[in-house]
């Protein structure tokens, strides 16, 4: 769009602290462009199209193309309601826009012929954008009337579901870049230091280091050349706040790179990005090339004098490389391994050089912290923990996806308010929080303030922000189990505490939830030793492992067992899973009343344990079944059981 360009060009070349009187009428164009006709916008983050929002599309546009309707077709990033893909919002000329939930392909005829006819279907209608300038819509909830927007502070991901995240336009018409320029333009590199060590902003990869003191360190250390990372690897599984935000607004990351690539005198930026992220590859790859025609990155940036180059490079998507000396390495060419510290990558890291690397959430806050001070961005969350800090949340809840929520804010009010709580007929049970390195925090927890020195006091940690939600039908050994197994696997094997540590829990683990043919009474004594074998293991991996890894893997295990005994107990023990997770642990009976004597299950069974004689009864033997449960998938007759 020419209106576009026009902007940028004058953004580009004039005053930072605000917009004139023609480029205010220059954005109000941009904001009137689209509704001469009608706008439809369809989420096509990561989880949206694997909900089938690449079909949607294709419908709407067979749709409009068989009635010759014109609209403006475009993508755009997810509100963070991700158990709710596809989301859809349309917007029709002078009304406010409505987004709609679940917008399958075969949805989208009956849901375009009701908008054209202005008339909004009611079971798919999450609510509307308040917009005081249009017309809204009768017996629509607005989007900040829903507990799961209202309960929100979206200081960082307000933009994402509701811009095109291809459009440099777009984002400029939101303030975006007004903060760079003012930056470049009137503050030097201290200073800006010092604004962000005023605002109290924290680094929100787990670690909470006060990410305006980590610039001051490389700022203050000579060289000839100095380096910013974005930490964009997000390893965690289950973690996909970084990826939303790249996905929905990839120019706010850009802006927030280029802020601090300036703090600390560098010219070079690295996105170090894992290579399975291809969406948010995309959009970055597009959000670069854009910034570099209109001179917002470059050289002589807005005839500022100031130079920054940033470039994505592709990570091979290893857990071990979100630690940032791994990282480093990996970005050296060298295989991802940590190295001890000090030196500290801010005196010497990429290349030996003073280095800094922050990841995706912290970097997204600083464009809002330059633009509204720091006054701003303390005012929300603590007094120790400013700011807001952004979630994903899965497993056994009612509404799964990502939330952004003032720092302070209890687990309680994230899962029961905002995400509506277990799954119905549940109980809450426990939430693992921080990834497979995380902890365990038992449901009596839950009203505990989220910040970093509440959770360290009671021994916890937050991590990156992952949440996953555990009802009374979850086994905790046996995720326990699943983490360790995980990190095992993604041990980088430099250092032998993490290398043997987590190898040696795995099998604990796993010995604990399984059970073996033939097992004699004697195995239980060895299984509580092992048990016991986790303190010392524990404190051998935290005081000697080279990086967070290997220090925190024993995490899961230990905060487990903390809170969590009676389970290990039962395993260990009594040899039952009460939650009928861990399938190695089941017996299974055949009830002989119900038995037709079909032989289906004797045919499927992979161990040959089920024998019998057609037209009678069948029986399991015990000593050689291994607990797969095939025979109670395939009988027709519910004659099968498990204690």
């Amino acid at each position: 769009m020419q209106a576009d360009k026009a902007l940028l060009i004058k953004m580009a070349q004039g005053e930072a602290e605000g917009f004139s009187e023609s480029e205010q009428e220059i954005m109000a164009q941009l904001n009137r462009l689209r509704l001469k006709i009608p706008l439809v916008m369809v989420d096509s983050s990561t989880s949206s199209l694997v909900a089938g929002s690449d079909r949607t599309r294709e419908a709407i546009e067979q749709y409009v193309a068989e009635r010759s309707i014109r609209i403006d077709l475009c993508e755009t990033g997810s509100i963070g309601l991700s158990s709710e893909e596809p989301v859809v919002s349309v917007q029709l000329p002078g009304r406010t826009r409505v987004f709609f939930s679940r917008v399958t392909a075969e949805k989208v005829p009956a849901l375009l012929d009701d908008l054209f006819h202005h008339v909004i279907p009611g079971k798919m209608v999450i609510g509307q954008l308040r917009n005081d300038a249009l017309e809204s819509w009768s017996d629509v909830h607005f989007l900040d009337e829903i507990p799961f927007f209202n309960l929100q502070n979206r200081m960082v991901m307000g933009p994402c579901g509701i811009i095109d995240p291809f459009s440099l336009g777009a984002y400029i018409a939101r303030g975006g870049y007004k903060a760079f320029l003012k930056v470049i333009r009137h503050y030097t590199f201290s200073e800006v230091c010092d604004l962000v060590i005023d605002s109290g902003l924290r680094g929100r990869s787990g670690g909470g280091f006060p990410t305006g003191l980590k610039w001051r360190v490389a700022f203050d250390t000579p060289s000839d050349q100095k380096y910013l990372i974005c930490n964009a690897e997000e390893s965690d599984p289950g973690a996909f706040m970084d990826r939303t935000l790249m996905e929905g607004n990839p120019f706010q990351l850009l802006e927030g790179i280029s802020i601090a690539a300036y703090a600390i005198g560098c010219n070079r930026a690295y996105i170090y990005i894992r290579s399975e992220y291809r969406c948010a590859i995309r959009r970055l790859d597009n959000a670069i090339r854009q910034l570099r025609e209109m001179s917002l990155l470059g050289n002589n940036i807005a005839a500022s004098g100031y130079n920054l180059q940033i470039s994505l490079r592709k990570g091979p998507g290893a857990f071990v490389c979100g630690e940032e000396t791994a990282l480093i390495a990996s970005l050296e060419g060298r295989r991802g391994m940590p190295s001890s510290k000090p030196p500290y990558p801010a005196a010497s890291g990429y290349l030996g050089k003073p280095t800094v690397v922050n990841n995706v959430e912290t970097l997204a806050n600083l464009p809002g912290i330059v633009r509204n001070g720091a006054d701003w961005f303390k005012k929300v969350g603590t007094g120790a923990c400013p700011g807001t800090k952004i979630f994903s949340v899965s497993g056994r809840v009612s509404l799964t996806g990502v939330v952004e929520v003032p720092m302070g804010t209890s687990f309680d009010v994230i899962i029961n308010d905002i995400m509506g709580g277990v799954i119905p007929g549940r109980q809450l049970k426990a939430l693992h929080v921080g990834g497979p390195a995380g902890c365990t925090v038992p449901a009596k927890l839950i009203n505990i303030p989220v910040t970093y020195e509440d959770l360290k006091a009671k021994e916890l940690v937050m991590g990156s922000g992952g949440i996953l939600v555990m009802d009374d039908k979850t086994c905790v050994v046996n995720m326990i189990r699943y983490f360790l197994d995980y990190v095992d696997k993604q041990s980088c094997g430099k250092c032998i505490p993490c290398r043997e540590g987590t190898r040696r829990m795995a099998e604990i683990l796993a010995s604990i939830t399984s059970k073996y043919p033939g097992e004699e009474d004697h195995t239980t004594l060895e299984r509580f030793k092992g048990i016991k074998r986790f303190e010392t293991l524990a404190e051998v991996m935290k005081e000697t492992s080279l990086c967070g890894l290997g220090q925190n893997a024993p995490n899961p295990v230990m905060n487990s067992l903390k809170y969590f005994r009676d389970e290990y107990e039962e395993h260990i023990f009594d040899r039952k899973c009460h939650a009928g997770v861990c399938t190695e642990l089941r017996s299974w009976f055949i009830d002989v009343e119900l038995c037709t004597g079909c032989s289906i299950c004797a045919r499927k069974c992979p161990s040959e344990a089920i024998i019998g004689t057609a037209q009678h009864p069948y029986f399991i033997v015990q000593e050689k079944c291994i607990g797969c449960g095939i025979c109670y998938e395939v009988c027709k007759f519910t004659a099968v059981y498990y204690k």
